[in-house]
């Protein structure tokens, strides 16, 4: 099987794309409600240090995707939902009335019944939580594994430091993990995962060997040469503000967790599936491990981060061993994902034009409401070698020259020395003129001056591959830390 990348709505790629019984084992790290946002950090760059996009918003309402979902489970669609599930939801409807918490289990319920089906017989289900909500996602797991003949196997502690702590409460410092078996027959990999005993353990042991008393003192076994089997409670410390592994991204989980994850409930060429993909861990790491995989994510700065992170981890062969699926590769599928009306995607026309025409080094303005007129920013070096910003505008309607004129007032007020205006329609005669009237640029570092604003069209970035050719200073996300190489003759993307 070739690796797959799905752009889009994790439920409708589970129930269109994935096959039952295909996966030999799903891990997901998804929002897990806790009702605050979370920001995408970049690098700092300079005094623009504080420049963040919103990567997504941890965040649900009672709305009609929560209406439509219930539905689907209280109706038991297409079959998919056993007795005990839709009693639990129809319990908790009633007990937590329809809000946002309901929401989540809900939209939880939806996925987590998908992923029951595409897990082989023999399969495994790593869901990764913290304390928001996580008394109520047991409820839901045990509802939908262990009605069906599956077993719940472990509550996983995770448990880091961090910093700083709460006047009036105790330092908040674990997640939790919840395993489950879809059989009772199931991959468990014990002496991959096993731990190296502590010194005193060891030293403990050589006393009592050297004493002649052996096993009758030291207990029923001797230690395996391989290690300790690790406990339900993990010291896995997280990712450091200066880690080579640190990619910017908000929820990044170290490599090490799914590491252990992967090695204990997968064999080499076991497909595993992350379907909350975010910046790409369980994908990176399931690619070192010789697994094969399929990564789901909703916003494309996801696609484009794992993309990239896979690139500078294994090479740009690793990119000809992966179908990407959802990404725009025609202007009618351009048009499509323009005149989607989720409010969840709002944005991510805007996000893929962007990040595909800079090659995933634009900032995104992410916010919903008032963005000033700024879709993206990229930074360049200026002549007086300090950082100088490109602004972004997307547009997907109807254009005029009146939009280059507000271009223009947004670069004034936003001190840019650049503007480049995306627009999926075919740009007027008036707004070509408008654009050539701001000037042009020159720097030392550039070989030839360029418009201050700048038109590019959806079809020239499609069909005659345009990018940006401005040497970029300033990267938005670091790279990826490099991992052994890929080499492929034969490309199979599909985008």
């Amino acid at each position: 099987m070739v690796n797959q990348l799905y752009y889009g709505d994790n439920l409708e790629v589970l129930r269109r794309y994935i096959k039952d019984e295909s996966v030999d084992l799903c891990y997901i790290d998804p929002p897990f409600n806790s009702k605050r946002n979370y920001n995408q950090i970049y690098n700092n760059i300079g005094a623009e240090d504080k420049a963040q996009a919103q990567a997504f918003i941890d965040t649900w309402e009672w709305d009609d995707h929560a209406i439509k979902g219930l539905n689907e489970i209280t109706s038991n669609y297409h079959g998919l939902f056993t007795q005990q599930c839709i009693a639990l939801i129809t319990g908790l409807s009633n007990v937590l009335g329809k809000g946002s918490l309901l929401a989540y289990l809900v939209s939880m319920t939806l996925r987590i019944t998908e992923i029951h089906r595409v897990l082989k017989p023999t399969g495994s289900f790593y869901l990764h939580c913290d304390p928001s909500a996580s008394h109520y996602l047991k409820l839901v797991l045990d509802a939908i594994f262990c009605s069906q003949g599956g077993e719940f196997r472990n509550e996983i502690v995770w448990c880091y430091r961090g910093a700083g702590y709460p006047k009036k409460d105790f330092g908040r410092r674990h997640d939790l993990i919840f395993r489950y078996s879809k059989s009772k027959e199931f991959t468990f990999n014990l002496d991959s995962v096993r731990e190296e005993y502590a010194e005193t353990t060891k030293e403990r042991f050589r006393h009592h060997i050297g004493n002649k008393r052996g096993q009758k003192d030291f207990g029923q076994q001797s230690l395996n040469p391989l290690g300790k089997q690790p406990d339900d409670w993990w010291e896995i410390q997280p990712i450091a503000p200066s880690a080579k592994e640190r990619l910017g991204y908000p929820t990044q989980k170290p490599e090490a967790l799914l590491e252990r994850i992967i090695k204990a409930s997968s064999k080499e060429n076991d497909i595993v599936l992350d379907a909350y993909c975010g910046c790409g861990t369980t994908v990176a790491v399931s690619q070192r491990l010789n697994r094969q995989w399929i990564g789901i994510d909703i916003t494309y700065q996801s696609i484009s981060l794992v993309l990239k992170r896979l690139e500078d981890s294994f090479g740009e062969g690793v990119l000809e061993t992966i179908k990407t699926h959802g990404i725009p590769k025609d202007i009618e599928s351009a048009i499509a994902l323009a005149n989607k009306t989720d409010d969840r995607t709002r944005k991510e026309f805007e996000k893929w034009a962007i990040l595909t025409y800079t090659n995933n080094k634009a900032v995104i303005n992410a916010k919903k409401g008032a963005d000033k007129g700024i879709d993206g920013i990229v930074y360049f070096q200026g002549d007086k070698n300090d950082p100088e910003k490109i602004i972004f505008q997307v547009k997907s309607g109807k254009v005029k020259s009146g939009d280059i004129r507000d271009l223009l007032g947004t670069m004034t007020l936003e001190t840019a020395s650049l503007a480049i205006f995306i627009t999926l329609e075919e740009p007027t005669k008036d707004m070509l003129k408008t654009a050539k009237s701001a000037g042009f640029y020159q720097s030392k570092y550039m070989s030839h001056s360029c418009d201050k604003i700048q038109i590019v069209t959806i079809k020239e970035i499609i069909e005659d591959q345009q990018r940006l050719n401005i040497r970029l200073s300033y990267e938005v996300l670091k790279s990826a830390e490099k991992q052994k190489e890929v080499r492929v003759n034969q490309i199979e993307l599909d985008i």
